[in-house]
C-alpha cells in the first residue's frame, strides 16, 4: 500500500493580488540551493489509524510554529506523487503571521558519509504566493492541489476574476 501523507493549503483572497497560498520552502542542505521546485504545502506522513485532517493540522502545526487558522476545512482530495506517495489536501480560508514562522528540525548526517550530525529546519522560510508564483515555486507533484483548490473555489461562488484579478 502506498505512504499516504495529508497537506493543508491554508489560503486568502486580496483584492490586489487575488488568492493567495501559503507555501514554506524545505530545509536542509539538499534544499538549500533550490529555490524554484523547493517549495511545500505544509504536509506530513499519516500515522496508522489517523485521521489525515488531524494530520494535516498536526504537520502544519509543526512545521510553520502556530496551529492553523480556524475556520471550515475543506477536502481537496487525493493526488498521487512522482514517488508514488499519495497525498490527501485539505484546504482553509485564513491568515498566517509569518513574523510568528518557525519550524521544527530533523538530524542528518552532513555532510553525508562525515559521521557527524548537524540540525536543519524542517521548513527555512514560508511565503504567501500568488497561484502562478507558487505553481513555479512548489515541487512538482503538489502543483495540481493549487488547481483543485482554484477548481473549489470557482464551484463555490468566488469568480475567475476574485481568484485572479486584472
Amino acid at each position: 500500500m502506498a505512504k499516504r501523507s495529508a497537506a493543508l493549503l491554508v489560503y486568502r483572497l486580496s483584492g490586489t493580488d487575488g488568492l493567495e497560498v501559503l507555501v514554506a520552502h524545505m530545509g536542509g542542505p539538499f534544499w538549500a540551493r533550490r529555490d524554484a521546485g523547493g517549495w511545500s504545502i505544509p504536509k506530513g506522513e499519516c500515522e496508522a489509524g489517523e485521521d489525515p485532517l488531524a494530520t494535516a493540522r498536526r504537520e502544519f502545526t509543526e512545521e510553520m510554529g502556530a496551529p492553523p487558522p480556524g475556520g471550515e476545512f475543506v477536502a481537496l482530495g487525493e493526488r498521487r506523487q512522482p514517488s508514488g506517495k499519495i497525498i490527501v489536501s485539505y484546504a482553509v480560508e485564513g491568515d498566517f503571521d509569518l513574523s510568528g514562522f518557525r519550524s521544527n528540525t530533523f538530524i542528518l548526517e552532513w555532510p553525508r558519509g562525515s559521521g557527524k550530525t548537524q540540525e536543519f529546519p524542517e521548513m527555512d522560510r514560508a511565503e504567501w504566493m500568488t497561484l502562478d508564483r507558487a505553481s513555479e515555486m512548489l515541487v512538482k507533484g503538489q502543483v495540481p492541489i493549487l488547481g483543485d483548490l482554484r477548481d473549489y473555489l470557482i464551484g463555490s461562488g468566488h469568480g475567475a476574476d476574485e481568484i485572479t484579478p486584472g
